[in-house]
């Protein structure tokens, strides 16, 4: 009877490790951006908006696998904060287009060694070869 349900151990699921490193990694930040009146979500939209400068909210959702429902929330505060401008695009007015402000291009200074500090925190993933495969197979998943 007990191996007609082993699918449902804990100990048998890959979904859950991956939520719990998840879940550790990300509060692993709090320290670095609580300071900068952070949250992770915020700080990886600004990745990516360092990145580009400016992005649609659906190229946004698109890169963060999120929605537009998470996002808006989201970029109104860090629009209020002065960090990101909201427009609707010329082309397109149900396109609205997310940009930086010079506030938000002055926090990639504050946030440029955060990475390093992170690698400092998980040793486990110190060995570039083993993290590179992590890496791979995590963008495996996420994209099929």
């Amino acid at each position: 009877m007990a191996q007609e349900y082993e699918q449902l151990k804990l100990e048998n699921q890959i979904c859950f490790p991956l939520y719990a490193c998840a879940r550790k990694i990300t509060s692993s930040y709090t320290p670095f951006l609580k300071p900068l009146g952070l949250t992770y979500t915020q700080y990886v939209v600004f990745m990516v908006l360092w990145e580009e400068e400016t992005v649609t909210v659906g190229e946004l959702g698109k890169r963060l696998y999120l929605d537009a429902g998470t996002l808006t929330p989201l970029l109104k505060t860090l629009e209020k904060n002065g960090y990101v401008t909201r427009a609707r695009s010329h082309e397109d007015e149900r396109v609205t287009m997310i940009t930086l402000t010079d506030q938000g291009r002055a926090l990639k200074e504050k946030c440029k060694d955060i990475p390093f500090k992170m690698a400092g925190i998980c040793p486990a993933l110190q060995n570039r070869e083993q993290a590179e495969e992590l890496y791979s197979l995590l963008y495996r998943i996420l994209e099929s």
